[in-house]
This record gives structure tokens, C-alpha cells and sequence, in this order.
């Protein structure tokens, strides 16, 4: 486990913008309380909460993958209405104590998605 610090900065904040991800012609996600983590040199990622996405539209895959920084990510495929897209989503349902925020909160991969919005309140 490493602890973000100068050499790799991680800053967790809430978005005070609404979030939503499509896919398929359907709202996957929706969400005014979406975090927004910004990780090094890396684009900003939001992560939404489970309780704003229609988890009945997900499907947990076998893949893991693990961060040194967050530690082991799970993922999911999205499947509406007969299209899938493999490992569209990860999330960190053990996060290190570093971005503890995150847990329980889902990200998406915008080239896996038709597309991630985020508006004004």
C-alpha cells in the first residue's frame, strides 16, 4: 500500500454538479452526489454512489485489478436491453484508508459508456 503525498497526489472532493451516465438510451447512473477524485496527472474520475445507479443493470465480472494507491478494484459489465459492455465500471469496495470516501461508489470508463454528463444543479 502506498499513501498518496507530493510524488502522487490523490484529492477527493464532492461535485457539486449532477452526474449522469447513458448507455444504450438509458440512464445508467444519475446523481447529485457524485465525488470527483483527482489522481497525479491522470483526468479527473467521478465517482457515483451504488444507491444512484441501476445495479440491476450491472454485472460483476471476474476482473480485479489492484492500485497501489487504492487498492483492489472490482468490476462490472453494463447489459440494457441486449448490448454489453464488458468491464465498464470498477469500484473499490475495500478501498485503503488514504480514499476510504470512495467505497461503495462506482466509476465508469467514458469510452465503454455512450456518455458520462455532468450539469448544473
Amino acid at each position: 500500500m502506498n499513501v498518496p503525498g507530493p510524488e502522487h497526489p490523490i484529492t477527493i472532493a464532492a461535485n457539486p454538479r449532477r452526474v449522469r451516465v447513458h448507455f444504450n438510451g438509458r440512464i445508467v447512473a444519475d446523481t447529485v452526489r457524485a465525488l470527483t477524485l483527482h489522481e497525479a496527472g491522470y483526468p479527473p474520475v467521478p465517482y457515483i454512489p451504488r444507491c444512484d445507479a441501476d445495479m440491476a443493470l450491472f454485472v460483476r465480472t471476474m476482473r480485479a485489478t489492484t492500485c497501489p494507491y487504492k487498492g483492489v478494484a472490482a468490476y462490472f459489465s453494463l447489459s440494457v436491453d441486449g448490448r454489453t459492455s464488458e468491464n465498464a465500471v470498477w469500484t473499490y469496495e475495500a478501498p485503503y484508508p488514504a480514499v476510504a470516501e470512495i467505497k461503495a461508489h462506482l466509476a465508469f470508463y467514458p469510452s465503454r459508456v455512450d456518455r458520462i454528463e455532468e450539469t448544473d444543479v
